[in-house]
């Protein structure tokens, strides 16, 4: 069984629209879908925004469903010059950009001797996903992670610089620690739906659908693959 976890309705409302034979169960006063995609079995479960409630619902997802591998998936902003609004991002490592131990001699973004500053995406899950990539504007990266909608592009490009990250969002770096630690393989993708900047709310709202569609798509393609 695969796991897809995302955030927001507009995200789920689209990963959905491509599943078959969907029940739904709630636990923890939190919503799974099971049901299949390309005649595979996955639970889906929206996790809601935020670095705590992405763990928490991983977490949950691998207690009560066992799932062999997990997709975090849905929408970020954009950052640095290699990507624009529409474009997917293969995560290849997650990092959480506001985690700052740095008055303990450790770099920013690290979070422990255990794991680190940087988390990768299961490499095989990646090469499958680099596989459906060629008809379609991607880039494989770095995504960031972290408790804040980044409207401000001095704070985007001091994210982009520091990290090297292609966007952020708010649960990836979460659901990839929860995995780790778990030794549960995972990746995370996401649909550029803005670029951080002082009118982004607005290319937020005007392209978020847009953006949870695309990589809706994305992962029905990709299941083919697994």
């Amino acid at each position: 069984m695969f796991g897809i976890i995302v955030a927001i309705p507009e995200e789920l409302k689209s990963i959905k629209e491509i599943m078959n034979d969907v029940t739904a169960e709630k636990k923890y006063n939190t919503d799974f879908y099971i049901g299949k995609i390309k005649n595979k079995e996955c639970v889906v479960s929206i996790c809601g925004v935020g670095k705590v409630n992405a763990a928490r619902t991983t977490q949950f997802m691998i207690d009560n469903y066992c799932p062999d591998k997990i997709i975090n998936c849905g929408v970020a902003g954009g950052l640095g010059n290699r990507v624009k609004i529409g474009d997917i991002v293969i995560g290849e490592k997650l990092v959480q950009h506001d985690f700052d131990l740095t008055a303990f001699g450790r770099e920013k973004g690290e979070v422990s001797n255990e794991v680190g500053k940087f988390i990768y995406s299961d490499k095989s899950l990646v090469e499958k996903a680099l596989k459906i990539s060629n008809n379609i504007g991607f880039v494989l990266g770095t995504i960031a992670s972290g408790d804040i909608f980044i409207t401000d592009s001095k704070m985007s490009s001091k994210i982009n610089t520091k990290f090297n990250a292609d966007c952020c969002e708010m649960e990836g770096a979460a659901v990839a620690q929860t995995c780790f630690l778990d030794n549960v393989p995972f990746l995370v993708i996401r649909s550029i739906s803005d670029s951080p900047s002082d009118n982004n709310k607005v290319d937020y709202d005007t392209f978020v659908g847009e953006a949870s569609q695309k990589v809706a798509s994305f992962i029905e393609n990709l299941f083919n693959e697994l």
